[in-house]
């Protein structure tokens, strides 16, 4: 396996850990902050999946997520 492969494995390991003790924290918000929390990570994870594990498509994934997140069921 090479060094790219494991980096790849490892930052997507780590942004899926990030994401669930995000979500421990959600006690107190509202369900337009959870679906904002909720977005920006799976964009983040997704953009990183998607680049290759680049930081650019990881931050560039969450902020898109939290966006559309945000959005979602708003009135």
């Amino acid at each position: 396996m090479s060094i790219h492969n494991t980096l790849t494995r490892t930052m997507g390991a780590a942004a899926l850990w990030a994401a669930a003790m995000g979500m421990t924290a959600c006690a107190g918000m509202t369900q337009q902050e959870k679906n904002t929390a909720i977005g920006a990570g799976v964009g983040a994870i997704g953009g990183s999946i998607l680049t290759g594990g680049s930081t650019t498509g990881t931050l560039g994934g969450a902020a898109v997520g939290g966006v559309i997140g945000h959005e979602v069921n708003k009135k």
